[in-house]
């Protein structure tokens, strides 16, 4: 999986951590390992520029995503992975920060930022929030996606819970 991580943002993040909790969650998407993805972290003033241009609402948000290729995980375990471009993600950090001490159980930017990037993947896949059963499916599957890496790597202590969105 071709993933870059490009921190124009400022702020020093784990990026390794960013880059292994997407590449973790598009391998569970079984999405084709040769499809491509791009992640920027950018400050809160670019943040809130881009949200002003392509959501036309005031202040930065925590996670923009960008689909290119409209990549749909596949349905059946003997189906072909997609291949292609996913697209980019755009994280803040500054706006994890704030949510991830505000979240019901308080966590650090950058465990924010790793929930934040399995969302932004699971918007670039198709998986929206907006109505109550699309909320359930997508956020189970975030807390999921989220809990079985934290598990993998032998993080203890409870994973993070997104802030109400």
């Amino acid at each position: 999986m071709a993933i870059d991580v490009n921190n124009e943002s400022g702020t020093d993040i784990d990026e390794q951590a960013v880059l292994d909790v997407a590449r973790y969650a598009l391998a569970r998407m079984r999405i084709h390992p040769l499809s491509e993805l791009s992640i920027i972290v950018i400050d809160a003033d670019a943040m809130e520029q881009l949200h002003l241009q392509w959501m036309d609402l005031p202040g930065p948000t925590d996670v923009m995503s960008f689909p290119m290729d409209e990549l749909r995980p596949p349905g059946k375990d003997d189906d072909e992975p997609p291949q292609g471009l996913l697209g980019d993600i755009v994280l803040c950090p500054e706006v994890a920060k704030q949510q991830g001490a505000q979240a019901p159980t308080q966590h650090s930017m950058d465990e924010e930022l790793q929930l934040l990037t399995v969302h932004g993947c699971l918007h670039l896949l198709g998986y929206d929030h907006e109505e109550p059963d699309e909320r359930a499916e997508m956020f189970a599957l975030q807390k999921a996606i989220v809990d079985g890496w934290r598990a993998e790597r032998g993080m203890t202590g409870p994973s993070p819970a997104p802030t109400t969105r």
